[in-house]
């Protein structure tokens, strides 16, 4: 409980025992046991506070680093107007495409 062994508590009962006589004693024994139960209380709140408190900044660093990762993933500035343009040739050549194809049609 509080690092001592059966035979200290069992010392220190004795002594309670003769010092407070026995009318005293089981009130003193219940006192003890809310302000024990309170205080594990009280010490485990704490704790999952604590381990809360972690958690969150645990998160927060992932989420920097996520958003660092994210936003430092540039597009090449040369590859931008390329893009549209081969889309145009591509656009152009299909449309070049299909009109060769309605001639032929038309002309047979």
């Amino acid at each position: 409980m509080f690092g001592i062994g059966s035979s200290e508590f069992l010392v220190i009962l004795i002594v309670a025992f003769l010092v407070l006589g026995p009318s005293h004693l089981p009130k003193i024994a219940r006192t003890l046991g809310k302000a024990m139960g309170e205080f594990r209380r009280v010490s485990t709140e704490f704790q999952r506070t604590l381990n809360l408190e972690v958690e969150k900044e645990e998160h927060e660093e992932l989420k920097r680093q996520a958003e660092k990762e994210f936003f430092s993933q540039e597009t090449p500035a040369e590859k931008i107007p390329e893009e549209p343009a081969e889309a145009k040739t591509d656009v152009e050549k299909a449309v070049e495409a299909s009109s060769k194809a309605a001639h032929s049609k038309e002309q047979a």
